[in-house]
């Protein structure tokens, strides 16, 4: 599989007055939609394009729900999603509260599936 890349000039986000340097940056090739997946799905499997897409329709409703109640969501090999927070720190323990969190995030970490995937990645320049 190749992944097409591109050339960035970027500055040193924590010294400002630094030169800039170059770096490769991926770039997406296309799209692909929940129904172009739904479809791709069912010409593997017995299910239809429309069973696939209520599946689907049924995870992406079930995902955040689940996160939302502070559970980890383990999807196997395809990997797991979580919440992360970021937040103001306080001089002790008695000070923290919720009102100290200033953001919240989902965040996916890769099963074996998706890493497997990674490490045969080809790159070529756009």
């Amino acid at each position: 599989m190749t992944v097409k890349y591109n050339i960035v000039e970027r500055a040193n986000p924590t010294d400002r007055e630094a030169p800039k340097k170059f770096y490769p940056s991926v770039v997406a090739s296309g799209r692909v939609t929940m129904r172009e997946l739904a479809e791709m799905a069912a010409r593997e499997s017995t299910l239809s394009t429309m069973d696939m897409m209520a599946a689907y329709e049924s995870l992406l409703a079930l995902i955040p729900m689940q996160l939302a109640k502070g559970n980890v969501v383990e999807l196997g090999d395809f990997g797991s999603f979580w919440l992360r927070n970021t937040g103001d720190g306080s001089e002790t323990a008695e000070e923290v509260n919720e009102t100290k969190i200033s953001k919240v995030q989902a965040r996916f970490n890769p099963g074996l599936l998706f890493k497997d995937v990674l490490k045969i990645l080809k790159f070529e320049k756009a």
